[in-house]
């Protein structure tokens, strides 16, 4: 389940870096700022995920 969670939050920030590309090109200064928004859930969640393993390991 570790796996599949390190991949989804891989997926959710580079979706995130894609709308935040989108926004800066089209000029949708929301759309940019939810780009940003991903990515830093993405950061917060992978972070999660690597406490959880330094746990697992002990």
């Amino acid at each position: 389940m570790g796996l599949d969670d390190k991949i989804g939050n891989k997926g959710e920030g580079l979706g995130g870096k894609v709308k935040e590309g989108l926004g800066k090109a089209s000029g949708n200064e929301n759309m940019e700022a939810e780009g940003h928004k991903d990515q830093a859930s993405s950061k917060l969640k992978d972070a999660g995920e690597n406490v959880k393993d330094a746990f697992k390991r002990d």
